[in-house]
């Protein structure tokens, strides 16, 4: 199957905002992010097996709340009691998921195609972020993930990084050009590069 990118049309690469006067380095980076395996992953209630018996690619599942686990490929969001999403560049993990998550115990469900995903980086990131959702980002850190609003479209984040802040957002495909459209309204305050 062949992947159609959700921003294809929209998602446009250059300088927008008030970047004009700018170091180049100090504008906030928006990026489409493409070709990620995006796995969800829920343990049912009346499931007796214990998912710290688990792990793919290397990573144990855990149920801390906002945690995330990860290596260089893969990265375990948690997204609520006993739900997480699971995001990789190897697409070949499904496979394993499958294998190891009976249909018994788990709700294993591929998402890949029915996100859009942004990534924004820059010291400005959470306060573009700020201004559509009501979370108070200024108690995330590298390795956390959240799931939220922004101007009323549901979205999930994972925090990657924070020196500079770069921040990974998914919304539904649906809703994937006005998140954008919302996002990089936001940062033009800021001025930004579409990468």
């Amino acid at each position: 199957m062949r992947s159609m990118s959700a921003l294809a049309n929209i998602h446009l690469k250059g300088q927008y905002g008030d970047y004009e006067g700018k170091n180049e380095n100090n504008l906030l980076k928006i990026y489409e992010k493409k070709n990620l395996l995006i796995v969800q992953i829920v343990q049912y209630k009346n499931s007796t097996v214990s998912f710290e018996d688990f792990d793919i690619d290397g990573l144990k599942f855990n149920n801390e709340p906002l945690n995330v686990v990860n290596n260089n490929v893969t990265r375990i969001l948690w997204n609520g009691p006993k739900n997480w999403l699971l995001v990789s560049t190897k697409r070949e993990l499904l496979k394993d998921i499958s294998e190891k998550f009976i249909e018994a115990d788990f709700a294993v469900t591929d998402l890949s195609h029915s996100r859009a995903i942004i990534e924004i980086e820059g010291q400005n990131a959470k306060e573009v972020l700020k201004k559509g959702c009501p979370f108070n980002f200024n108690i995330l850190e590298k390795n956390n993930s959240i799931s939220s609003t922004y101007n009323g479209i549901t979205f999930t984040l994972d925090v990657l990084d924070n020196n500079p802040n770069k921040i990974r957002l998914f919304a539904l495909r649906s809703f994937g050009e006005s998140f954008y459209h919302s996002i990089t309204d936001a940062a033009l305050e800021y001025g930004y590069i579409g990468i």
